[in-house]
């Protein structure tokens, strides 16, 4: 699963900022027509998670102080840089995933529209919110990862989503977005990695959930490799 050495390396998402890691194991990102070797994620496993999920910990004061209207506006200025970027968006998801162009764009917008709701819906800080981990398969590229960590961001939680090691631009691009419009570090993390990532992710001290978003068995085969470490999934 290693691709040539200039190949570009999407880094993981830490803290507000581009994390380098150093692994010799590679997943090819390759487009979903030619099978090109687009670019590469690292395979990361525990160390990495940790780092992840301790800096959602140290943003979890901030974020929680800024208020709901604080962070609706963070909403509101990231649904204007998604739609800023929606082709650029659009062309990585058909890219990684085969979408459609249609069907690209559509996920966008369905981004964005998130985005708006949560920015229209704030919610004030809801007892209990912590550090949301959150998996997601090939087939959900970008809408159904970020509704279900709007949810958690909106009442305080903190973030790390894991996205497929074979499609994960159009997340990474978000994170981006994100810190754009004012999102503080550490708030949403991204790492990326297989099976041992998501083991990492699950039993990282700090993560109060560990959630999956996926079509078919996905969340089935998750919560496989969950078991034997005494972890199960959140709803």
């Amino acid at each position: 699963m290693s691709g040539s050495q200039d190949t570009l390396v999407i880094p993981l998402w830490i803290d507000g900022h581009a994390y380098l890691t150093m692994t010799t194991q590679f997943c090819d990102v390759c487009h979903a027509v030619t099978g090109e070797v687009l670019r590469r994620t690292p395979l990361t496993g525990a160390d990495e998670a940790q780092v992840a999920v301790s800096a959602a910990q140290r943003a979890q004061a901030g974020w929680r102080a800024l208020g709901a209207a604080g962070r609706a506006r963070v909403f509101a200025a990231a649904a204007d840089g998604l739609t800023t970027y929606a082709d650029h968006f659009a062309g990585l998801i058909s890219e990684e995933n085969g979408f459609s162009p249609e069907a690209a764009s559509a996920e966008v917008a369905a981004s964005v529209a998130a985005l708006a709701a949560a920015a229209d819906a704030s919610a004030e800080f809801a007892a209990g919110a912590g550090v949301l981990a959150l998996v997601a398969d090939r087939h959900s590229p970008l809408a159904a990862p970020l509704q279900r960590a709007l949810a958690a961001l909106r009442t305080g939680a903190t973030v790390v989503i894991k996205p497929s090691p074979r499609a994960p631009s159009a997340l990474y691009a978000l994170a981006e977005v994100l810190g754009e419009a004012g999102l503080a570090g550490g708030v949403l993390n991204l790492v990326h990695g297989d099976d041992a990532a998501v083991v990492g992710l699950a039993t990282a001290e700090g993560v109060q959930a560990l959630v999956a978003v996926g079509q078919g068995d996905f969340a089935t085969r998750v919560g496989a490799l969950l078991a034997p470490h005494g972890k199960t999934l959140a709803a």
